[in-house]
């Protein structure tokens, strides 16, 4: 008998070792962890964007033919006047295409006037007549056209205001259409902030949402605003979506300045407020949260709508009830025991 326990009795303290050793070990795989019911919220998102100046008058002027620039009469920063002759293509060309022309013209109403009398006469036959009729309309036309390209041979002013930027100098060869001043005009101007958004951003904004709109280089002046277009298109280069914001006050600005601006949506919209330190690998967009489900680490990708001074603001992945994981999550993976941290 005593052979037998003695045979016995080193099992048996190996197994009840084995038993402690298993809850230590799952003790020490429980994770402590605090957790936060999470509950949404009816938010009014406000959207922070950038872009620069401009007035909503401005025009970007070109010649209407192609040609050699003859002459350009301002330089940018110059005052300007409705009807003031800014610049002049070199004219050799497109005066021997009015003067084509008008040959052209003469000699079809020659014709059209010799066949009127020969038709008259019934040596012409109808077909003709209708013929050199056509012929001389034609001409007609083409007098027009190149009396018109003429005119537009040169860029006149539209209005008073001030040439912005100058795109082209003399003696430059120049294709139809090629911007060669672009110019604003004055008094009544309204400034605008053109600025990029992302499409989930354009998607929240609607047309007359308010904004408060700032600049660097006037510390201390503030100006409100209203958006007053949105882009139906994306800006290629950009990869966003461009809005406009106008001042709703004057402003002693000039284009091109950089600005800033806060956007206030009228539409609000179902967010979750969270601590910075429940969300991991968090960007602009995306990331992901722990929550309490059965005492155990459940991974949840979330959406994130903005990251705020003091807390983030999630939009989708959570559901009201959660039990979020605010601390300890960094040492979680899914299906990790939980247990509740003391402080």
């Amino acid at each position: 008998m005593k052979s037998i326990l003695t045979l016995l009795l080193p099992g048996m303290l190996l197994v009840a070792c084995a038993t402690d050793d298993k809850a230590t070990s799952t003790i020490k795989n429980e994770v402590p962890v605090s957790f936060l019911s999470v509950q949404a919220e009816l938010l009014q998102p406000e959207i922070e964007t950038a872009g620069v100046f401009t007035t909503d008058d401005e025009t970007l002027l070109a010649f209407k033919t192609g040609g050699v620039i003859e002459k350009i009469y301002v330089k940018e920063g110059d005052r300007i006047k409705s009807g003031q002759l800014l610049a002049t293509l070199n004219l050799t060309e497109i005066e021997a295409q009015v003067a084509q022309a008008q040959l052209a013209f003469e000699k079809t109403t020659r014709d059209f006037n010799r066949t009127q009398n020969l038709y008259k006469d019934s040596v012409a036959t109808l077909e003709q007549y209708q013929n050199t009729r056509t012929a001389l309309e034609v001409a007609t036309r083409q007098v027009e056209s190149a009396r018109f390209n003429k005119v537009y041979s040169e860029i006149r002013a539209l209005s008073n205001g001030m040439v912005m930027r100058k795109l082209a100098n003399e003696g430059q060869i120049i294709s139809p259409g090629t911007t060669v001043f672009q110019t604003n005009g004055s008094g009544t101007r309204k400034w605008i902030l053109k600025a990029a958004i992302s499409d989930r951003e354009w998607a929240t904004l609607q047309i007359g949402d308010a904004a408060t709109v700032t600049s660097d280089v006037l510390p201390g002046k503030t100006w409100t605003g209203t958006v007053t277009k949105k882009s139906a298109t994306v800006d290629v280069s950009l990869g966003a979506l461009n809005i406009e914001i106008t001042l709703n006050e004057h402003a002693e600005l000039a284009s091109g300045i950089f600005g800033k601006a806060t956007i206030r949506a009228t539409q609000k919209q179902k967010a979750w407020k969270i601590p910075y330190q429940a969300l991991l690998d968090g960007n602009a967009q995306q990331g992901y949260v722990f929550i309490n489900q059965y005492n155990k680490a459940h991974k949840v990708p979330v959406t994130v709508s903005e990251i705020k001074k003091d807390y983030v603001l999630i939009t989708a992945g959570l559901q009201d009830g959660d039990q979020l994981i605010v601390s300890g999550s960094a040492y979680l993976k899914e299906g990790t025991p939980l247990t509740i941290a003391v402080n």
